[in-house]
Formats: C-alpha cells, sequence, structure tokens
C-alpha cells in the first residue's frame, strides 16, 4: 500500500519582540496563509505577537 501524504507539519513561532520561539504543528491543507497568534513570551513575562518562520 501507498503511504498517506503527510499533511501536518511542524512550524517555528518566533516572537516579534523577542529571541522567544515556539514549535507547533500546522495542517497546511486548511492553512497555507502563515500563523500570526499572540502567546505567552517567558522572557518578556507577557503575551505577545509570535509569527511563523521558516
Amino acid at each position: 500500500m501507498a503511504k498517506k501524504k503527510k499533511d501536518r507539519s511542524w512550524v517555528r513561532m518566533v516572537s516579534t519582540e523577542s529571541t522567544h520561539v515556539y514549535y507547533t504543528e500546522k495542517n497546511k491543507r486548511n492553512d497555507s496563509a502563515r500563523l500570526e497568534l499572540r502567546k505567552y513570551d517567558p522572557t518578556l513575562r507577557r503575551h505577545v505577537l509570535y509569527r511563523e518562520s521558516k
């Protein structure tokens, strides 16, 4: 049998205000655009915008 094509992949989320990084999974089929999320940054101790990077 052929293997199923993988739709989910790991993406790197980088903080816009510091060097902190999160890794999360993303479904490429449903979300083709780059992710932007507000998440907690432990270095700054507050919520900031995280953007997907390569």
